[in-house]
């Protein structure tokens, strides 16, 4: 089993920056694909980002590429969204994601374990 905990979500104007941490307990992650996925309010989850096991190879929804970057620590078991010029339709909660695999992939289907998400609202 793996637990995912996030942190660093909160309250942001229009242009500022966050940057979120997904802590993973249980096992080591450092084998799995991980990613980053949001739900805005009425809306399905959508993916965000994507990084492989060894952190070589990365993916992110066009939406969010040169503003968003995702990063690992697989020492700390560690995963990251740095967020920069953050935009009031960022606003959504965000989820960290493992998949016992080393390829990413965009589906929430592909991912075995989630985090419980963390609250980015970013205001006008």
């Amino acid at each position: 089993q793996v637990q995912l905990v996030e942190s660093g979500g909160g309250l942001v104007q229009a242009g500022g920056s966050l940057r979120l941490s997904c802590a993973a307990s249980g096992r080591t992650v450092s084998s799995y694909a991980m990613g980053w996925f949001r739900q805005a309010p009425g809306k399905e989850r959508e993916f965000v980002a994507a990084i492989s096991w060894s952190a070589i190879s990365r993916d992110y929804v066009n939406s969010v590429k040169d503003r968003f970057t995702i990063s690992r620590d697989n020492a700390k078991n560690t995963l990251y969204l740095q967020m920069n010029s953050l935009k009031p339709e960022d606003t959504a909660v965000y989820y960290c994601a493992a998949r016992l695999v080393r390829i990413m992939s965009r589906s929430t289907s592909d991912y075995d374990y989630w985090g419980q998400g963390t609250q980015v609202t970013v205001s006008s």
